[in-house]
């Protein structure tokens, strides 16, 4: 375990790493890009957000600027996104099995997602469909854990754990009456969560929601160093722990609702990154959000690495992580140094 002694000097490490990897991320494929290629990318996605020029794209360079550019940015903003919600909802449950899932809404949006395919939406329309449950769901949950009686937070707990179980049901009732032929297929490929096929405009329609929910998240961050030390320790300190809570959770949500909106349903990146950066550099949440984040991208990026070329055919990232974060989870679970 690191000490979190010289926690910039770790922040400024998995930042080379991150970088590092996406700059090789650009080479990896079946289809071979040119080093001059990658370079000249940064000129062409200017101009083509401000208008200056209309592009006109070799084979190459369509592969690397409508491919691989979206796909690395929507790994990096998705493992970020769901590393950091799962951060905050450790420190605002003062739990640290809770996950960006804990209130539902990775139930809502599958829900949201599973109907608009039924409904034959357009991909916008999925997306939209997709965030505007998840968020839904939170709603339902936090009106609902704020009328139960005794702990406020374990009213939420158990709020999620019923909603969740609901729009479950709706889920598996709308998989029963899709069609087997196109509509039961997409959905399925959709609840696996991949990557594969990702737009730039779909990255592009999401990034102010996780840009809005990450910086509030990063401004709370001390914070909700002080929440982990009991809501009268923190009434005590001059701080709304209620208030606090409510704020976080929200901004959890957004980054939450926005990734799985794009992504599909990719687990344990919230949970298992969260308790590996807390081991690196501490529980300091002043470090330990901005590690989160950043470690977050660096391994789903590296994770759909994998997933796009260890075989022949895609492996959905879905699956991937579940097979990296379930045994690396039972091995942070029994290890002897510490405890979660």
């Amino acid at each position: 375990m690191i000490t979190p002694r010289k926690p910039k000097l770790v922040l400024l490490g998995f930042s080379l790493l991150l970088l590092l990897l996406i700059f090789f991320s650009f080479f990896l494929g079946r289809y071979p890009i040119e080093l001059e290629q990658v370079a000249d990318l940064p000129n062409k996605l200017i101009a083509s957000w401000f208008n200056q020029v209309n592009l006109n794209l070799t084979p190459d360079e369509t592969v690397l600027y409508n491919i691989r550019f979206p796909r690395i940015l929507a790994a990096l903003v998705v493992g970020a996104s769901l590393s950091a919600a799962g951060a905050a909802y450790q420190g605002v449950f003062q739990n640290p099995m809770a996950s960006p899932d804990v209130l539902g809404a990775s139930a809502g949006a599958a829900f949201g997602a599973a109907l608009a395919i039924l409904w034959r939406f357009s991909n916008q329309g999925i997306l939209l469909s997709a965030f505007f449950f998840s968020l839904l769901t939170v709603f339902l949950v936090w009106t609902i854990g704020q009328r139960t009686k005794g702990s406020r937070v374990l009213g939420l707990i158990l709020a999620g754990i019923m909603i969740s179980s609901l729009f479950s049901a709706g889920t598996s009732f709308i998989k029963l009456v899709a069609d087997p032929l196109d509509q039961l297929p997409a959905i399925t490929y959709w609840l696996i969560g991949s990557l594969s096929g990702v737009k730039r405009s779909q990255v592009l329609f999401v990034l102010p929601f996780m840009v809005l929910g990450a910086i509030i998240l990063i401004a709370l961050r001390w914070r909700l160093n002080l929440l982990t030390l009991g809501d009268e320790q923190a009434q005590s300190l001059g701080l709304n722990p209620q208030r606090l809570r409510l704020i976080a959770i929200i901004s959890s949500t957004l980054l939450t609702a926005s990734s799985i909106a794009i992504s599909g349903m990719i687990g344990w990146v919230g949970l298992v990154i969260p308790h590996l950066s807390r081991r690196i550099i501490g529980s300091d949440y002043r470090y330990l959000m901005p590690l989160s984040m950043i470690f977050g991208g660096t391994f789903l990026l590296a994770v759909d690495n994998i997933s796009r070329n260890l075989l022949s055919i895609e492996i959905p990232i879905g699956i991937l992580t579940a097979f990296v974060g379930a045994p690396f989870f039972i091995f942070l679970i029994t290890a002897k140094e510490g405890n979660l």
